[in-house]
């Protein structure tokens, strides 16, 4: 007989990896040592992959994602080349599985909103990763411009080419981060769009020079490519207020305030946490699932940052207005 003052324990959450590439046996390594979480496995069709899962994770693998449904899941998280996030998710939720996907949610926008009203329909929940958010100079950077009045937002996002081979420019890869960020930052949608790009050693856009202005007047501008030697990730705010500077990978976070009319202010280092941003996503995800609660980055949001980013690469550049004659300045 169980004693009234025994409690009933809370079952594990069986969470399934669909994807072994970098990301996805990162995703296992995490969801094996998250606590109220059990790790049924990891699918890919590559060997190659499933062998270096249970190298790096010691988890079971799965070739098929049928194999994995059949062990039994609660929830997934899609790791898998984008274009498979459409047909995959669709799968999972249709048998009420959980789902995070990895950003960009699918590879059109018709298909990311067949995939949030699939799972509005179900009741299950849809998280996207948009794993920038859980950056803890990210979280230090939103918290620095709570209430501000923001002006302008500057994000450099460069590295050297990647060594997997994409069949996705900078934008899709990189610059879609950095969209989302903005629409976080400001709470506002980005209403216009002025790309400018360029393939120098790639076959798809490796250089990306974007400006955007927000429903609620911010500037933006993302300054991305493939093209630098080494990786730097930095975001710049100017508020009335303040001016706030942020380096994504060191972590380090600076905001400059107090402005006086003889052109001096005061400056400070802000405090940084260090949490592993992907630890932080998918705790998020957990207990969003386990609480029926809404998903830290909507399926919306999701669809949202990808029609901006799609929208970077339909428009066509403006050519320069020509004149009949040589203008001159004034004087």
């Amino acid at each position: 007989m169980t004693s009234s003052t025994e409690t009933a324990k809370t079952p594990s959450l069986r969470i399934g990896v669909i994807g072994a590439g970098v990301m996805g046996t990162n995703h296992g390594r995490v969801l094996a040592g998250l606590p109220g979480v059990s790790l049924v496995g990891i699918v890919d069709p590559l060997p190659e992959h499933r062998d270096r899962a249970v190298e790096l994770i010691g988890c079971k693998t799965f070739a098929t994602l049928d194999e994995l449904l059949l062990a039994g899941v609660d929830a997934v998280t899609i790791a898998a080349p984008t274009h498979l996030h459409h047909e995959v998710a669709l799968t999972c939720i249709g048998r009420g599985i959980h789902v995070l996907v990895e950003k960009p949610i699918a590879s059109t926008v018709a298909e990311g909103r067949e995939i949030v009203a699939a799972a509005e329909k179900a009741g299950v929940t849809l998280m996207v990763g948009h794993v920038e958010r859980f950056n803890p100079a990210v979280a230090a950077i939103k918290q620095a411009i709570r209430d501000e009045d923001i002006l302008s937002i500057g994000i450099t996002r460069v590295g050297p080419f990647p060594p997997r081979m994409s069949n996705v420019g900078v934008v899709i890869d990189l610059a879609v981060h950095d969209i989302d960020l903005i629409r976080w930052f400001t709470d506002s949608e980005i209403t216009e769009v002025q790309p400018q790009l360029s393939s120098a050693i790639a076959e798809r856009e490796d250089i990306a020079l974007l400006q955007f202005r927000t429903a609620s007047g911010v500037l933006a501008h993302i300054n991305t490519n493939w093209l630098t030697p080494f990786k730097a990730r930095t975001v710049t705010v100017a508020t009335r207020g303040k001016y706030v500077m942020g380096d994504l990978l060191t972590r380090q976070v600076t905001e400059c305030f107090g402005f006086k009319a003889d052109g001096s202010y005061s400056m400070r280092h802000l405090p940084v946490g260090h949490d592993e941003p992907l630890r932080a996503e998918l705790i998020a995800f957990v207990n969003a699932v386990s609480s029926n609660g809404p998903p830290a980055v909507t399926g919306e949001e999701g669809v949202a940052s990808l029609e901006i980013a799609i929208q970077c690469l339909d428009q066509p550049a403006r050519p320069a207005a020509t004149a009949a004659a040589p203008r001159r300045a004034a004087g």
